[in-house]
């Protein structure tokens, strides 16, 4: 199998963590798109992934599997027992209902908030921003960790008592936070201290 990346970005981290928790990084070769470059809009791999996104997981077969949902789905059926999407329905369910709060509510909002508000990747890459737009985002990412702090105030995980999907994608959410600037408010400690629980799994700490 093949990943495509760009090291040190929050969506392929997601990817590597879900790699590592399922002790599969080994079964993967790396490949690096320069996406400040520019590499991930020419057709060459456009042609793989038409949304010019990474990372992308291209199987044995060719299949390519884009968004870091589908490849965690993948990895986690693929590889022993399901450890990151749930065991039941149940689970399964609310484990995807916590990793698009994730999504949608931080990762993505500090995204956005990156994207428009800020210079970005720079204007070769960013194209047409809206700078109001990003600090609507920004706005949106502290509601999200105000809100996953009263989640974390009664339970361990993001989607309940185990580690899971959900929490590899708020954990890439506030590193991304970090690098956009968008901090933390200081009285979140039940997310503040989760954070810093969860920074010492194997598969994070390296």
């Amino acid at each position: 199998m093949k990943v495509y990346e760009f090291d040190g970005f929050p969506n392929p981290a997601r990817v590597r963590i879900a790699l590592a928790e399922k002790k599969m990084t080994d079964q993967v070769e790396f490949v690096s798109i320069n996406v400040p470059e520019g590499e991930h809009q020419q057709a060459a791999y456009l042609a793989k992934n038409p949304s010019g996104t990474v990372p992308a997981l291209e199987l044995d077969d060719g299949t390519v599997i884009s968004e870091c949902t589908a490849i965690t789905e993948y990895l986690d059926a693929s590889s022993g027992e399901r450890a990151l999407t749930g065991t039941t329905p149940k689970e399964a369910a609310v484990i995807h209902m916590m990793q698009r709060r994730a999504e949608a509510g931080l990762l993505d909002a500090v995204g956005a908030y990156f994207h428009h508000a800020t210079p970005g990747l720079g204007p070769d890459i960013e194209g047409e921003q809206c700078s109001q737009w990003g600090e609507m985002q920004r706005h949106r990412a502290e509601q999200g960790m105000r809100y996953f702090d009263g989640v974390l105030a009664d339970q361990p995980y993001i989607a309940g008592e185990a580690f899971s999907m959900a929490d590899i994608t708020a954990f890439a959410g506030l590193a991304f936070a970090d690098f956009a600037k968008v901090e933390i408010p200081a009285d979140c400690e039940a997310l503040i201290a989760w954070r810093a629980r969860v920074s010492k799994r194997p598969s994070i700490a390296g």
